[in-house]
């Protein structure tokens, strides 16, 4: 398996708790590093899976799982052009 990195856009405007990365942790988030910029609430990933696809909808499945919504996924051209 391979190792992916991208980033969610969570939907809705947060604020980075200590109970909300609780959340995202108990829901399989553990391999995402939450964080807010002017606003914005993201989760950097670096997920392991069989592929980019696989990575991306069990990260969104997660983030679900916690109670919040994706508005996107990021990620570096690189990224996508390294996939197998």
């Amino acid at each position: 398996m391979h190792k992916y990195d991208f980033t969610l856009i969570l939907a809705a405007s947060l604020e980075l708790t200590e109970d909300l990365a609780d959340a995202l942790f108990a829901a399989g988030c553990d391999d995402g590093t939450p964080g807010t910029c002017k606003g914005v609430f993201a989760i950097d990933f670096h997920r392991e899976a069989p592929s980019l696809e696989a990575a991306i909808r069990s990260a969104i499945e997660d983030v679900r799982t916690a109670g919040y919504e994706v508005a996107r996924v990021e990620m570096e051209a690189e990224a996508v052009l390294q996939t197998d």
